[in-house]
């Protein structure tokens, strides 16, 4: 099961310990030695192996970049952590941006034909839309990259994408001509919404609130939805954690600080530090409002953080089935290629509870069986348990 790992709120300067068994691999200097015929004995088993590969496969050798980005994962398996891991240059950039719920680009969705074509979608007022780009448009060449219906969509979506202020050249086609256009856009800043929210489903009492991961800008986004909820006429919410793997720890303890008036929300330790708690030092602007949590066995990590506090402090009830159970920090260093590896460094825990979540979750108050299709024994025990008529 993929699991968004939580992650911490800053990058080490350096890998000290844990990763100095991994620095030949990030380097380099593994795979230049066999690609060369040069290799020293400094791992000599997986020289030999290399270099029978080598002088006696059928294949050609993959490239540097390949071999090394498999000895890389090969080291990490041997590790055997679950949330250690290695993310390659393209996806490392898609989920960054994701966690700071923000990116550089010029404002369009992109959705594929069925032949596999890129078609754009430009946002209204975007750069895109102001330099031409219309509804439908077959999305050619990003810089170099042509892009053809073999092209992996996140690579085509972080060519588009890069820092704000920055022009992107691209080369698009109308429809039904498909005659090419080369333009030539300068990237602005584009929102990645964290949370959705809506009234509830047949109860207008009842405000609804999504959190799909736990990036920078999440507790903002909660206030907001809130506020315009309670503008159409809610006064009972449901804060929605179901399938949500975690994020940043930082938004998370602060997502809870929302809506708790004191007391310590988690503490935390590392594995060469001592232990820290985190606490809420005032009010939280939403400490007041009528409130029920919905989880479900995919609610992991930093948004068990935010559904764990809230029970704790007997804030809100957990509704639904217990939680994925995932108590570590990933510390995630960026690599010289813009590649990162997340290593698990630390553990958190609630307030006086001896165990950890490993292994069972946080169980909920009121059972209710998930149905993503059906919200309505959602609804059911939220209004019981505010006594709604």
């Amino acid at each position: 099961m993929a699991v968004v790992t939580l992650m911490k709120r800053y990058l080490l300067p350096g890998l000290a310990i844990l990763l100095s068994l991994l620095t030949a691999f990030t380097g380099g200097f593994l795979v230049r030695p066999y690609l060369e015929g040069t290799a020293v004995v400094d791992y000599p088993i997986l020289d030999e192996a290399v270099t029978i590969l080598k002088e006696n496969g059928l294949r050609e050798m993959p490239s540097q970049q390949k071999l090394e980005y498999g000895m890389i994962r090969g080291a990490v398996q041997a590790y055997g952590d679950p949330y250690t891991v290695f993310v390659e240059p393209v996806q490392n950039e898609l989920q960054s941006n994701e966690l700071e719920g923000k990116f550089g680009g010029i404002g369009v969705r992109m959705q594929r034909d069925t032949e596999g074509n890129m078609l754009l979608y430009p946002y209204p007022d975007s750069p895109a839309s102001k330099v031409g780009v219309q509804d439908g448009d077959r999305l050619l060449q990003v810089e170099d990259l042509d892009v053809t219906p073999q092209v992996d969509a996140s690579v085509i979506e972080a060519a588009i994408r890069g820092q704000v202020g920055q022009q992107v050249n691209i080369t698009y086609a109308h429809p039904p001509e498909f005659t090419p256009f080369a333009v030539s856009i300068k990237r602005a800043e584009v929102p990645l919404p964290s949370v959705s929210w809506n009234l509830a489903p047949g109860e207008p009492r009842i405000g609804w609130v999504q959190i799909n991961i736990i990036a920078a800008t999440t507790p903002r986004e909660i206030e907001k939805a809130v506020e315009a909820l309670q503008q159409r006429g809610a006064a009972y919410f449901i804060l929605d954690l179901r399938n949500n793997g975690g994020g940043l720890l930082d938004a998370g303890v602060d997502t809870a600080r929302l809506f708790l008036e004191e007391g310590i929300v988690i503490e935390e330790q590392f594995h060469d530090r001592v232990e820290q708690e985190f606490r809420v030092e005032k009010s939280g602007p939403l400490a007041d409002i009528p409130l029920v949590t919905v989880v479900n066995q995919n609610t992991a990590s930093a948004a068990e953080i935010i559904a764990g506090a809230l029970l704790e402090h007997g804030r809100t009830p957990l509704i639904g089935t217990p939680t994925f159970g995932k108590d570590t920090i990933q510390l995630v260093f960026n690599l010289k290629d813009e590649s990162s590896l997340h290593v698990t460094a630390g553990r958190w825990w609630f307030p006086g509870k001896d165990a950890g979540l490993e292994g069972h979750g946080i169980q909920p108050t009121i059972a209710v069986a998930d149905d993503p299709n059906n919200p309505s024994g959602f609804i059911e025990a939220a209004r019981q348990w505010f006594n709604l008529e």
